[in-house]
């Protein structure tokens, strides 16, 4: 049904993976939003490249993309973009980077493509049409959480936050995980996730534009998304909390215990 709104974002998504592919590894200059938090020509040019074929066809749609647009969450028609997520591992000549394209209808997710431009994998969802990756089906990981990898994001804030993070971390360590990653793009370790390669994947705050893909991957993959501590997923700034539901109950209860 949304057959067209996915080939739109596929191909915006290849329009502004061709830009970061020329600009990875090169000397970028480099505009610091807060501390650790950045933006690049690459982030700029990759925007400007998927705003634009976007527009082109739907042009009465609303957008909301990271470093230029703003839209009402509950628009009918509502584009989420980050055209690099991932900034700092761009920076430092690491491949994992996403461009993450959604398509909102109402408030309801109804299409979500994540690309990684270095790697060349594509992680694509249709609402009630499953999850692909790489043109694979994709399905989460049912397993317990002593066998459990779990994938963790930190924000900017290096003060209470993160000391919320490390605490649930360490909560988790305790539950005998085989591990935590923190690999530094939220897009595509929400995809991980509905790959089975992470078992779990939160982050005490996230914007919309680094979920708003993943999350519907996830869902269509059978896991479980809503906020860390365990309510409906709001399309905004939020806590963000994905896992296999067979680990759901048990990563909730930390992740709430130690919310910030």
């Amino acid at each position: 049904m949304f057959a067209d709104q996915q080939e739109v974002a596929r191909a915006a998504a290849e329009s502004a993976a061709a830009i970061l592919r020329d600009k990875f590894q090169t000397s970028l200059s480099i505009r610091s939003k807060a501390p650790a938090d950045m933006v690049t020509e690459a982030d700029l040019a990759a925007e400007k490249t998927i705003v634009d074929l976007i527009r082109t066809s739907y042009p009465d749609h609303s957008i909301l993309a990271e470093e230029s647009h703003v839209a009402e969450a509950d628009a009918e028609h509502l584009w989420v973009i980050d055209p690099l997520d991932g900034t700092t591992n761009f920076v430092h000549g690491l491949p994992h980077v996403g461009i993450s394209i959604a398509y909102y209808n109402s408030g309801i997710p109804k299409v979500g493509v994540v690309h990684n431009p270095i790697l060349n994998d594509w992680y694509v969802a249709i609402a009630g049409e499953g999850a692909l990756v790489n043109d694979v089906r994709a399905n989460v990981v049912n397993t317990a959480i002593a066998e459990s990898l779990i994938a963790v994001g930190f924000y900017y804030d290096r003060g209470n936050m993160m000391r919320s993070t490390l605490a649930a971390i360490e909560e988790l360590f305790e539950q005998q995980i085989h591990g935590i990653r923190r690999m530094g793009t939220a897009s595509l370790d929400l995809c991980m996730v509905g790959t089975g390669q992470f078992a779990g994947f939160f982050e005490y705050q996230l914007s919309p534009w680094d979920f708003a893909a993943g999350r519907l991957f996830v869902e269509e993959a059978g896991g479980t998304v809503t906020t860390c501590k365990g309510e409906p997923l709001p399309l905004a700034v939020t806590s963000v909390l994905a896992t296999s539901p067979s680990i759901t109950a048990s990563v909730q209860q930390i992740t709430t215990t130690h919310h910030p």
